[in-house]
């Protein structure tokens, strides 16, 4: 019998890892990762339009946005250290699933880009390995960061990465994929 507990635990550990906040946030809505709590509870997402018109007004606070990948710029492979484009996409409170089990839906963001900016970041090296789950183009961050520059009107905003969370290929949907998931 002295295995029983162990075995309990070991369920009821699995099914809490279960309810939503794993890696890729397979779950209806969205919820912190390892340290990345802190600073969801932390940032702001203010408008688009705000930040790039009056950056010094908003550069103390800490940015909280969805990005797709669509560039990445001076990655130092050593270090980690790049200069990544990205499109800004607003999340969707409610994240599309394809059945009634929180396992089938995913991090949802609008069709629709709002606009570039840049994001100043060192990518972790899980990050940098090859395979599909690599931070490359078409990957969605979210990172938490403070604006540093308005940029141009090509790049957008630039923002100083202190926190990001990589959700690669197939692991998120756009509001595309209504008419295929249910809310």
């Amino acid at each position: 019998m002295r295995g029983a507990p162990i075995l309990a635990l070991v369920l009821l550990t699995g099914a809490i890892a279960g309810c939503g906040g794993d890696r890729y946030n397979f779950a209806r809505t969205y919820s912190a990762y390892g340290d990345e709590g802190p600073y969801l509870e932390r940032a702001e997402e203010l408008s688009y339009e705000d930040v790039r018109r009056f950056p010094d007004r908003h550069a103390e606070t800490l940015l909280g946005w969805f990005g797709v990948v669509t560039e990445m710029e001076q990655l130092d492979a050593a270090t980690g250290e790049a200069r990544i484009t990205l499109e800004y996409h607003r999340h969707q409170e409610r994240h599309l699933c394809q059945d009634e089990r929180d396992g089938s839906c995913r991090v949802t963001i609008t069709q629709r880009a709002i606009g570039p900016f840049v994001a100043l970041m060192t990518v972790r090296p899980e990050d940098l390995h090859d395979g599909p789950d690599r931070l490359w183009t078409g990957s969605l961050l979210k990172v938490y960061g403070h604006v540093t520059d308005a940029g141009t009107e090509e790049s957008g905003p630039i923002i100083q990465v202190e926190h990001y969370r990589h959700f690669p290929h197939n692991t998120f949907v756009t509001t595309a994929a209504a008419g295929s998931m249910r809310q």
